[in-house]
């Protein structure tokens, strides 16, 4: 029994050592070192994968992605993602794409070319209701204009109440309360979904107003004279009023 406890043990010795396991040390590396290294490789290997990785990411996304976030998720440098937005934003153009990629309220996104809206307006929108009302369009170009501004403001401009037309914009995202007047009536601005469904990156790039409101001219000009409201007058005394006043307080004066 001793013999080939014996032999077994020899046999034990004479086994060749494992070969150390890299995948193994580094996932288990008691200081996290090489874990590390590992999971900070960039997903992308060559200048043309990440220009393939960036329009994959951005064909799902369902708003505008900023370059800091498309950086982070392919794990590479800013910079080398805002080179290669900018490189295929070019090759876009040269090639007269349908498409486009633009920089719009602090990130990156595709648009529909606009050599195509026609086209796209009677394959997609002819026959459909708007989304927005005129009167909503309308109320919502007053406060793009004039902003920030009151609700009674606005109505006073557009002649007629808003108060319902202003919840739906609330509602829809596309303005929002940016503190109040003195008087405490509340003020109202455009959002950043506004300016990512206009197309724009900031308000500086606001269109003019004339060529797209109902009577705009007559409009345009009346916001132009609400944007620099003239200091009050003091009011004349009333003297005649007064005067008329005490004529019908004393019995006498009629005689």
């Amino acid at each position: 029994m001793g013999r080939m406890t014996d032999q077994a043990q020899e046999a034990d010795e004479l086994q060749p050592e494992a070969a150390p396991d890299p995948a193994h040390d580094a996932a288990h590396d008691d200081g996290g070192g090489a874990q590390e290294v590992l999971l900070d490789q960039p997903r992308v290997s060559s200048p043309e994968q990440l220009r393939g990785a960036l329009e994959a990411l951005l064909l799902i996304a369902d708003e505008p992605v900023s370059e800091t976030n498309l950086a982070a998720a392919l794990r590479v440098p800013t910079d080398e993602v805002a080179e290669a937005l900018a490189e295929l934003r070019a090759l876009y153009a040269e090639t007269g794409r349908g498409f486009e990629l633009r920089k719009v309220a602090g990130g990156w996104r595709y648009y529909t070319r606009e050599d195509y809206a026609d086209l796209i307006g009677a394959y997609v929108l002819e026959g459909q209701v708007a989304k927005l009302s005129q009167a909503a369009l309308e109320t919502l170009a007053v406060i793009a204009y004039l902003q920030p501004v009151s609700r009674s403001r606005v109505s006073a401009v557009r002649g007629v109440n808003v108060d319902g037309v202003v919840r739906t914009l609330l509602a829809r995202d596309l303005i929002t309360e940016t503190g109040a007047e003195e008087s405490g009536a509340t003020l109202f601005r455009t959002t950043d979904y506004f300016l990512e469904r206009m197309g724009l990156q900031s308000l500086e790039e606001l269109p003019e107003l004339a060529p797209y409101l109902p009577e705009a001219t007559e409009l345009e000009e009346e916001l132009g004279q609400l944007a620099v409201v003239p200091a009050a007058e003091p009011a004349a005394e009333p003297v005649a009023t007064e005067s008329a006043a005490e004529q019908s307080a004393d019995p006498e004066a009629g005689a």
